[in-house]
Order: C-alpha cells, then sequence, then structure tokens
C-alpha cells in the first residue's frame, strides 16, 4: 500500500509529511502532505481516486 502511494504521487508531487498509524491486523490510517502547485490542485482528488484508497481532503481544515 505505501509503495502504491509513494509511486503514484511521490514522483509527481513532493510529500511533505507522512504519518502512520496501525489500527488492528488490517487496517491503518495515513495522515500525507503534499506540496502541489496551485495550478496542478485541482489533479489531486483523480490522483487519489485511481489509487483507490478513501481519502477526505483537510485543506481548510483552521486545526
Amino acid at each position: 500500500a505505501l509503495f502504491n502511494f509513494l509511486n503514484r504521487l511521490g514522483g509527481r508531487w513532493t510529500i511533505s509529511m507522512f504519518h502512520y498509524r496501525n489500527h488492528g491486523a488490517a487496517d491503518g490510517r495515513v495522515v500525507a502532505g503534499l506540496i502541489v502547485p496551485e495550478e496542478e490542485r485541482h489533479l489531486v482528488g483523480a490522483a487519489l481516486d485511481e489509487i483507490g484508497y478513501p481519502y477526505w481532503d483537510e485543506s481548510e481544515n483552521p486545526a
């Protein structure tokens, strides 16, 4: 799963933060920060959809 994530996104955009937390034997959660040029930000959702992992955008989260 990590290789797939890095292979698809890491060569395209800078991964500035990556944190993995294990939730049992079969599940884990990741917090990832990507540095994406403003003109490419509309492409991020489609790239994440191609990977097939559930995700949500926290870009506007004030926390």
